[in-house]
């Protein structure tokens, strides 16, 4: 198939997007940003997006803070229009507090798809199992936006409202991603029929430790609810705890417990339910023996 008719426009920076996006809605049109295009473009062709309107964000990738990706004291900041393949190949500035993001970027789809699409627009686009979307929820991402009013920032637990819903306005660009919670104990691991296919279950977690003692840790899960979610009941069997498969069967098994996950073409909800539970035993050992072997 192939998306409906629509208008094209190219912004020269930020302030010129956010300038067009409000021009543009306030004429009765309907307008979209494009930066990588791949989850945009794909559902246009679907007719499963509309908008009447582009607004290509490509020239500002000229200004470097918007593809940067930096160290900030303990915080990580990635410039919003950064490719999945830069954080990627980016390990070193990452460090080993934040090396769960370049090795979550293997699941993102296949090398052309990370090449072209952006941090910013995955998070913002809001698919359930998208994994910027679980890595956001796991280091307190802070999502900086820019508008008509000047910048706000936007903590990751308030961004995800559901189904490709964020609490990103119409007329805002998001122009910086921050993680704010170092993570050295971290994994992010999923389940999908193909490589590179949309995930039917994900999930992300990391741990807190006190020598051979966990002090406690976070949950988060794609693909069991309308958006990505932590799920308190299992950290909360984290906390001072012995690290080992008792402890980490005991923490799946509540996760799995406190889910309530859709029936759909992918799978039944027990199924997920099971998809889970193996998830998180298996993100689990592997944040916990990466942090041993440091």
């Amino acid at each position: 198939m192939k998306p409906a008719a629509f208008s094209y426009y190219r912004a020269h920076d930020v302030a010129d997007a956010v300038g067009l996006l409000g021009e543009l809605a306030a004429a009765g049109q309907e307008p979209k940003l494009i930066a990588g295009g791949q989850s945009l473009i794909p559902m246009m062709n679907f007719r499963l997006a509309r908008p009447t309107v582009l607004v290509d964000l490509g020239p500002l990738r000229r200004d470097p803070a918007m593809s940067s990706i930096r160290r900030d004291g303990s915080q990580l900041r990635i410039g919003a229009l950064s490719t999945h393949r830069a954080v990627e190949t980016s390990g070193r500035t990452l460090g080993t507090e934040f090396d769960v993001i370049s090795r979550a970027m293997r699941w993102v789809g296949h090398l052309p798809i990370r090449s072209r699409g952006t941090v910013a627009g995955s998070i913002v686009h809001g698919d359930a199992t998208a994994e910027w979307c679980l890595l956001a929820l796991l280091l307190d991402a802070m999502i900086v936006a820019e508008g008509p009013n000047g910048q706000r920032e936007i903590p990751a637990a308030e961004m995800f409202y559901g189904f490709y819903a964020t609490a990103v306005e119409p007329d805002e660009v998001v122009v910086e991603v921050r993680f704010t919670r170092p993570a050295p104990r971290a994994a992010l691991t999923e389940f999908a029929r193909r490589h590179g296919d949309f995930a039917t279950v994900d999930a992300a977690v990391a741990l807190d430790a006190d020598g051979n003692r966990l002090t406690g840790g976070r949950v988060v899960l794609g693909g069991v609810a309308p958006a990505p979610v932590r799920v308190p009941e299992a950290e909360a069997v984290l906390a001072g705890g012995v690290p080992g498969p008792d402890l980490f069967a005991e923490c799946a098994d509540a996760a799995a417990a406190a889910i309530d996950p859709p029936d759909d073409a992918a799978g039944t909800s027990a199924y997920r339910r099971r998809l889970t539970r193996t998830l998180v035993v298996q993100a689990l050992h592997e944040a916990w023996e990466r942090g041993v072997a440091r």
